[in-house]
Formats: structure tokens, sequence, C-alpha cells
């Protein structure tokens, strides 16, 4: 069995398409750090490592999670379960995202995602590459358009939408969130080494123009050292660290 081992929990994750990453750990750790969210929604739970890291980082936060894919909301499920917080404060639920915000009336302090992001049109698809895994990494099944109608719909007037995203598809997607009057408050550039270029965005998006916060994240001084920011963000979560 495939077990990813935190600090304060662990994730199984043998029947998810998509293994606990170093994207979704950014966006656990980077999300909502000047405000304590009492209602967060994650949408596309996978294993369930982004909920579980709210979890540990917001002791009083109800966490929801949506998930479509049958094998991922299981493991999520359970994963959630047997977590130190158990199932008083986590909840998965099996629908794609587009069911679920036509059906929720309630909104989020904190909506958060690490959403499949490859555009699949533009993409030849090796047929072997299994469907859980298809759908978990090309937007067919979330196009960015419907992930930022969906929190434009659940998102509360002075909440947090945080997400990750290719760098490169960066300003089609605030694009898109403009259009929804959601406006960009702060903007983080990750890159691999110093010597690389910027691949990811972590993005917190809100209701109201302020002066966005951005900065740059380098992740490795060379390899397998860290370095003082990623080290400092992470740390209450890798084992290692």
């Amino acid at each position: 069995m495939s077990v990813f081992k935190f600090k304060e929990f662990e994730v199984t994750q043998d029947r998810c398409a998509q293994k606990v990453g170093t994207d979704g750990v950014l966006l656990g750790a980077w999300a909502c750090k000047n405000k304590t969210p009492y209602n967060i929604l994650d949408i596309g739970a996978g294993t369930g490592v982004i909920s579980l890291m709210l979890a540990q980082r917001f002791h009083g936060a109800q966490i929801e999670a949506v998930e479509l894919d049958e094998d991922a909301f299981e493991q999520a499920a359970t994963n959630f379960e047997e977590s130190p917080w158990g199932g008083n404060r986590l909840f998965c639920f099996h629908a794609s995202f587009q069911e679920y915000f036509e059906e929720i009336d309630e909104t989020y302090e904190l909506i958060i995602s690490n959403p499949p992001f490859f555009d699949s049109s533009s993409v030849k698809i090796d047929s072997d590459i299994k469907k859980s895994r298809e759908q978990a990494r090309f937007d067919d099944a979330l196009p960015f358009e419907e992930l930022i109608y969906g929190v434009y719909k659940l998102l509360d007037d002075d909440g947090i939408f945080a997400c990750v995203i290719p760098s490169d598809r960066e300003d089609h997607f605030l694009r898109i969130a403009a259009h929804y009057k959601l406006l960009p408050a702060r903007i983080t550039h990750v890159k691999g080494t110093e010597a690389s270029s910027v691949k990811r965005s972590l993005l917190e998006l809100r209701f109201r123009k302020s002066e966005i916060e951005r900065d740059l994240l380098t992740i490795e001084l060379s390899r397998h050292e860290y370095t003082k920011d990623y080290t400092c963000l992470v740390k209450d979560f890798y084992l290692k660290m």
C-alpha cells in the first residue's frame, strides 16, 4: 500500500491517479496566511492532502471537499476518517464540482483547489493512460471557466479563493476571474532552482481590489538542499524538514 507520511497525519494514495505532489503541498501550506477561515471548500480533493493540511493549520475549521473520481473519493474519505480529526471536521462529497455548486446554497470563507490544468485539446494523450489519470490531469472535467464560475457562486463576499496553476496560464486564468469580479490579492511564482524558469503560480483571489502582494519562491539550492523560504513554508508538514 502506498502511504505518504506527514508529521501529524498519513495519506494513503494507492487508489488515486494523482499522488501527493509538490503543487498540492505548497498550496496547502501557502494559502490564507493572514486569515483564519472557519468553513473551507476543497475542490478536487484527490487524496485529501490539502484538506488534511488545512485541518492541521486551522483547528476550528469545518472542511468540505468534493471529488468526482470514485476511487479518489473513497480514498479521501478514508484518509479523513483515519486522520487525527476523524469525521468531526472533514467531509468529502462524491460529485462533480458543477453538480456541487448547483446544489449548495451556503458560502465559504476559503475555497481552495489544485485543479486539473492541462488543456487536452493541445496535448496528445497516450491511449495507455488510464481514464482516471486523464481526468485528474486534463481540464475537460473542470475547465477554468466552470471552476471560476462555481467559485463566484460559493465564495463569501470577504472570502479567499486560493489555487495553483501553471504560470504560462496565469494571464488567461486571471482574465476569466476578472469577468466574475475576482481579483488577485496575492501571487507567488514558484521555480525549482535559481537557474530554472518559473513553472507554477500560487494565487489568491478576492471580490475586492487591493494592492497585490507578490513574491518568488525557489524550492531548491541544489538537489535535496532546500531554500530557507521553502523549508519555512513546509516544515510543519514534511517529516524530514
